[in-house]
C-alpha cells in the first residue's frame, strides 16, 4: 500500500526569461513581457511529494519533519528573495521558466530521498500557472 506524504513551502524570487544568443526582438516575441530587462517576480508557491510504502516500524512514509528541512535548507535557503538568473548557479545557462525551475528543485532534492520512494514537485508560478515534475 503506498501513501503520498506533501510539504508545501514558498519563495519569492526574480527572474526573465530570454535567450543570450537571440536579439530582442526575437526574446520579446517568445517571451513577451517576462523578457523584461530589468526583471520581474513571482511568490512561487511549492508542494513537495514523496510516494511510498508507510514503514511498519515508524508508521511514516517520510517524516515530515525531515522534509521540510530538505525544502529549507536546499530550496528556500538557495531561491527566496534572489534573482534565479544572477543568483543561482542552476540557471546561469538554463531558463529559469516554472518547467525548469520544477526540474532545478527536483534534482537538488532527490539525493536525499530514498530511491524506493518517488519524488514529485509541483511548481506555481501563480494561483492559476503550475508545472509538476516527476523526474
Amino acid at each position: 500500500m503506498k501513501v503520498t506524504v506533501s510539504r508545501k513551502a514558498h519563495f519569492n524570487a526574480a527572474h526573465r526569461l530570454y535567450r543570450k544568443d537571440w536579439s530582442m526582438e526575437k526574446n520579446d516575441l517568445v517571451f513577451g513581457k517576462c523578457n523584461n530587462p530589468n526583471f520581474h517576480g513571482h511568490n512561487y508557491e511549492l508542494i513537495v511529494s514523496v510516494t511510498g510504502e508507510i514503514d511498519q516500524e515508524t508508521g511514516y512514509v517520510i517524516d515530515t519533519k525531515i522534509l521540510a528541512d530538505l525544502i529549507k535548507e536546499h530550496i528556500e535557503e538557495a531561491f527566496d528573495h534572489k534573482n534565479l538568473n544572477l543568483d543561482v548557479p542552476e540557471f546561469l545557462n538554463l531558463i529559469p521558466t516554472a518547467e525548469n525551475i520544477a526540474v532545478v528543485i527536483w534534482k537538488k532534492l532527490r539525493p536525499f530521498i530514498e530511491a524506493n520512494k518517488d519524488l514529485d514537485v509541483t511548481l506555481y508560478e501563480t494561483p492559476r500557472n503550475f508545472v509538476s515534475f516527476k523526474g
